[in-house]
């Protein structure tokens, strides 16, 4: 029999309770292609990779994250900024976490941890490679931008580029928003559903 940690017992009947909403995200991963080759880009300490696991069962799953720290105000509150106070070496920690948690996973050749800048790590991938990309990555305008365009090439027709958090009310304002809407408009895709912050298009 598995057992469970308290916390997780305590967040589990919560839940339960209605007390903790369910995550907006799990609707995402009902429409996304089960068996695939995909790639998420922002991992942090891989929860979300852990459920695409369970709920999708990739081919292979790319996990793509520098696991950089960003001083300045502009990052005071993002996870990878005032959110690690411990620094770089915070971060170097989460990313060994990661490599620890998927341990198993990694050996099977199932996931593929990719420490760097999604800009770099994704060049090396062949265009119409990845069945399907979920960005959840750095959050700020140029970023998103970036991450979309480039998200575009590598999947193939008829794959998705999906994401998180397009809202307007946290500390990256309007950068996903507009970088989202910028490239539906600009792009052929189709707009699967929005809504709950979640963005899913399909590459037509």
């Amino acid at each position: 029999m598995r057992a469970f940690r308290p916390v997780q017992v305590v967040r589990r009947l919560a839940r339960a309770l209605g007390l903790i909403p369910p995550d907006g995200r799990n609707f995402v991963l009902e429409l996304l292609p089960k068996h695939a080759v995909c790639a998420e880009i922002g991992v942090h300490k891989g929860d979300f990779s852990r459920r695409i696991l369970r709920a999708t069962k990739p081919r292979e799953l790319h996990l793509v994250d520098p696991w950089k720290y960003e001083a300045g105000e502009a990052y005071r509150r993002a996870l990878y900024g005032g959110g690690a106070r411990g620094g770089q070496v915070e971060m170097d920690e989460r990313h060994d976490a990661v490599v620890a948690r998927f341990r198993s996973e990694i050996r099977q050749g199932r996931v593929i941890v990719h420490r760097g800048s999604s800009t770099d790590v994704l060049a090396r991938f062949a265009d119409a490679s990845l069945d399907w990309v979920f960005i959840d990555g750095n959050h700020t305008y140029e970023y998103v931008q970036a991450d979309l365009e480039l998200c575009f090439r590598k999947v193939k027709r008829g794959g998705y580029v999906a994401g998180d958090d397009y809202t307007e009310d946290r500390w990256w304002g309007d950068g996903v928003v507009r970088a989202v809407d910028e490239f539906v408009a600009a792009q052929p895709v189709r707009v699967v559903v929005m809504r709950d912050r979640q963005y899913v298009l399909e590459k037509l």
